[in-house]
């Protein structure tokens, strides 16, 4: 991807050679990958291939064995990479407030949809209650909820697509340059799936101040990558076996590839738990 004639894109993520085991479970085994700011990219695979623990490493939740992630530090002029490694608790902080995590399980929290959007808005944003509010209201607008009818409901009184659609408004309120979305049409129905397809490519091409807007998405969901046409990377037994467009993928005879995109369907329509849909 260019950024201006012969100038790459500046990268928001690069991974270097990351391994991680846990015990004699070997998950990750040599991973290398970059992206660019700006750029829409979906890591698929099967089972065990490696996705989540990948994810825990970008997001900061685990460490690694061996290598290395770095990730743009837009707190600091011209955001340059930094190695998450050589970061505390604080530098972390630093690096998140320009981050939002939409989970699998949606991740809201008990008490109100305004509660779950604004908790954030003022702790890490340093929000006043009124901005805080005002924010959670156009948030909601935007991923097509009354904000009269939703921020007064409580998590256990949404539907599985309207609770989806709450934790992506979380997400766009906090204004990210770096955008995770784990599973995030997983066990919906057509209809609410291709809705939450379009939020995200909505989401990923709106302004944003700082500049572009880098979208990571864990997904088994063939139609999202037909119709978002994001860069897919694919893992397999731990390590980086596919790297190209919908296009070339969709038609891979690779032996780790043609039997996972066959199974998507199945791994994309699996019924994720109730209790998995919150969090306390």
């Amino acid at each position: 991807m260019e950024s201006g004639i012969g100038k790459p894109d500046p990268l928001e993520i690069r991974v270097e050679d990351l391994h991680k085991s846990f015990g004699s479970n070997l998950v990750l085994r040599g991973i290398n990958l970059t992206v660019p700011r700006g750029e829409m990219i979906a890591i698929v695979g099967g089972s065990g291939s490696g996705k989540t623990v990948l994810l825990q490493h970008l997001i900061g939740h685990l460490s690694p064995d061996e290598g290395n992630v770095s990730i743009a530090d837009h707190e600091i002029p011209g955001s340059p990479l930094v190695d998450l490694s050589t970061l505390d608790d604080e530098g972390m902080d630093q690096l998140r407030i320009h981050w939002a995590v939409v989970f699998q399980g949606n991740g809201l929290l008990s008490g109100t949809v305004e509660y779950n959007i604004s908790l954030a808005l003022e702790w890490v944003k340093g929000l006043d209650d009124n901005e805080a509010h005002q924010r959670a209201r156009s948030a909601v607008e935007a991923v097509g909820l009354n904000p009269d009818e939703i921020l007064d409901k409580s998590r256990e009184e949404l539907s599985g697509g309207m609770a989806k659609r709450v934790a992506i408004a979380r997400a766009i309120a906090l204004k990210p340059l770096l955008i995770f979305y784990d599973e995030p049409t997983t066990g919906l129905d057509p209809e609410n799936a291709q809705l939450i397809q379009d939020l995200i490519f909505k989401t990923h091409q709106a302004e944003v101040e700082g500049g572009r807007r880098t979208s990571l998405i864990i997904t088994h969901d063939k139609d999202l990558l037909r119709r978002l046409e994001p860069r897919v990377v694919m893992l397999h037994e731990g390590i980086v076996c596919f790297d190209g467009s919908y296009e070339l993928f969709q038609r891979s005879d690779s032996p780790a590839v043609r039997p996972y995109f066959d199974s998507m369907p199945i791994l994309q329509h699996r019924v994720v738990p109730a209790a998995a849909r919150g969090t306390n």
